[in-house]
């Protein structure tokens, strides 16, 4: 049976508002126990919190349906460094991921510099992060995206911020969130799929279609977000399947049209 890592801006909600039919979806998946994960690039909030606003939204979840790129990192440092130190640009729910996979908070000799979503950044932080990365210590994104969706626009994201600090240091940093597959492998092992039933959701191609791209898992495309149907003349890679919204989409056309499998079967 597939199962799905399902992006959330543009494809479960834009701004503050459901969009129309993703809750039939999400209950469509529940009622017949489908496995599925909500994948977010956002490190602000701790997966219980995006459970929250996701059910305030109407759907019903529990917080083991979350997977964030603050996740991610944390697990994938602790991996590297059990037990090791982070300066943190960034929120609660980077931190609390940090800090629940063994690693301590320091402003002092870290081994890494750990950059996430935020507004508490001021220059004083940067300059502070500057020296520790010149000294020694390994830039790390939460993802590389440049700027973040809100009500009233876009704001700088996390890739401007590591920008300005590769830029300053000359040394690149190292992304654990979407597209790179240290994050959606993780997040297919987490539901015990295997790769030729994992399908990823998404509504950009360079983060949710790529990174599934990459790792040979089913794509689709939704419409609903950040990608018109025109823009896909610009990429080489193209989704497996391109939906106007979840609201347009069913589990057992994915396995009609993906995975060969007729609508009696299942």
């Amino acid at each position: 049976m597939p199962g799905y890592l399902i992006d959330m801006d543009g494809v479960i909600y834009r701004g503050g508002e459901l969009i129309a039919g993703a809750d039939r979806f999400i209950a469509e998946l529940q009622s017949q126990d489908v496995p599925f994960l909500f994948l977010t690039n956002n490190s602000q909030r701790t997966r219980r919190d995006v459970a929250k606003k996701i059910e305030r939204l109407g759907i019903r979840v529990s917080e083991s349906h979350v997977y964030t790129c603050a996740m991610a990192t944390a697990r994938f440092l602790a991996s590297q460094k059990p037990n090791g130190t982070a300066y943190v640009i960034g929120e609660g729910g980077l931190l609390t991921a940090l800090h629940k996979n063994g690693f301590s908070i320091v402003d002092k000799d870290p081994d890494y510099v750990v950059v996430g979503e935020g507004r508490s950044l001021n220059f004083e932080m940067a300059e502070q992060a500057l020296r520790m990365i010149l000294d020694g210590a390994k830039l790390v994104a939460t993802n590389m995206d440049p700027n973040c969706p809100t009500q009233n626009g876009l704001r700088p994201g996390c890739g401007a911020v590591v920008a300005m600090l590769e830029a300053a240091s000359g040394i690149k940093a190292f992304s654990v969130g979407k597209p790179s597959p240290i994050m959606l492998r993780a997040a297919r092992k987490e539901l015990g799929l295997s790769t030729d039933e994992t399908v990823v959701i998404g509504d950009t191609m360079e983060t949710d279609i790529l990174g599934g791209t990459q790792l040979e898992y089913k794509t689709i495309l939704v419409l609903s977000g950040s990608t018109s149907e025109k823009d896909l003349r610009n990429y080489a890679y193209q989704p497996d399947l391109i939906v106007p919204s979840l609201a347009e989409l069913s589990h057992a056309e994915v396995q009609a049209r993906l995975f060969e499998v007729s609508c009696c079967e299942t």
